[in-house]
């Protein structure tokens, strides 16, 4: 455990495929000469392993003759990889800045982003812990270290002192909470995080002060097809952009919830190509974009952007 510190690409279809041997001198794999053969490295945001891990199982299975090899990392390793050109392809929940578009291009690599999915972040406590109504307000409070014990929050708790717990330093939900949910105000330095997203699951399960913030495709239940449940080893918090929360204003991070906006802690989710040219990072990439691909992100939970998600109102509360 450690302390943290303080445009849509045009559907990739529009590349025009050609034929004949293209170079390259990225140190990644280069046996990579069509959109459906060979084989490439890519970085992935470890949020988001579960959906790219299955993604990448399909293709590979259509396509016997595509190797991809993923490596799970923080989205700040994700995209280092990216800039250092050891990847042509990431999967981040953020664009790149104009600084780092400028290093690509400096490079002779042109960087187009493609929006695949819409996320959650989850917040997760221990199936002990009766208190699962949480105002965002609240959560910056905690971030910020304004509130520190349970008590704060909900008078007459015995839990004692908040632990909250990200995946990971350098991750994703790390920068949201920044950028998003304390515009920018640092963080408290009593903050912890944990290797990976199923090791926060695994630490909040056996503490019951504990508050875990991963990724939402991290806390479906496999056994649910209809994505209308959590898993059972947690209880996943409910959240409410309003001053005063109530059951009729706060949301868990159904995908119906997701899709309408309802749920205020919703980030996109992005593929990053360095290689525009008709090869296997567009070939992957075309198909995560396609009905195949976006009906893998359905099922997984969150929402795809290129498929309608069917819109069931749960209020599993009342």
């Amino acid at each position: 455990m450690c302390r943290l510190r303080n445009k849509w690409l045009l559907p990739v279809a529009a590349i025009v495929c050609g034929c004949g041997w293209v170079s390259c001198t990225s140190s990644s794999p280069k046996n990579y000469n069509s959109p459906t053969s060979g084989e490439m490295k890519i970085s992935v945001d470890e949020s988001f392993a579960p959906i790219i891990q299955q993604e990448i199982d399909v293709f590979e299975y259509t396509y016997p003759d595509a190797a991809i090899f993923p490596e799970y990392v923080s989205e700040v390793e994700a995209i280092t990889m990216l800039l250092r050109d050891s990847v042509r392809l990431a999967v981040t929940t953020r664009e790149l800045t104009a600084q780092e578009e400028a290093s690509l291009k400096s490079k002779k690599l042109n960087p187009q982003t493609v929006k695949i999915a819409i996320d959650g972040i989850a917040l997760i406590i221990n199936k002990q812990n009766p208190d699962s109504l949480i105002r965002v307000s609240d959560i910056r409070d905690i971030l910020t270290g304004k509130v520190t014990e349970w008590n704060q929050l909900y008078p007459g708790s015995k839990l004692g002192k908040i632990q909250l717990v990200f995946d990971n330093a350098n991750s994703s939900t790390v920068r949201f909470a920044m950028d998003s949910i304390c515009k920018g105000e640092p963080l408290s330095p009593d903050l912890r995080a944990q290797k990976s997203n199923s090791s926060v699951i695994d630490h909040v399960a056996q503490d019951k002060s504990a508050i875990g913030v991963i990724g939402a495709s991290w806390i479906g239940n496999p056994n649910d097809t209809t994505n209308l449940s959590f898993s059972d080893e947690i209880t996943v918090m409910s959240v409410s952009a309003a001053d005063v929360a109530t059951l009729s204003n706060s949301y868990k991070p159904y995908q119906a919830y997701l899709a309408l906006g309802k749920y205020p802690l919703i980030r996109n989710v992005y593929i990053i190509l360095t290689d525009a040219a008709p090869r296997l990072p567009v070939g992957f990439t075309r198909f995560v974009w396609s009905d195949k691909g976006q009906r893998i992100i359905l099922r997984s939970g969150l929402v795809p952007a290129t498929q309608a998600v069917r819109i069931v109102n749960v209020r599993d509360e009342l």
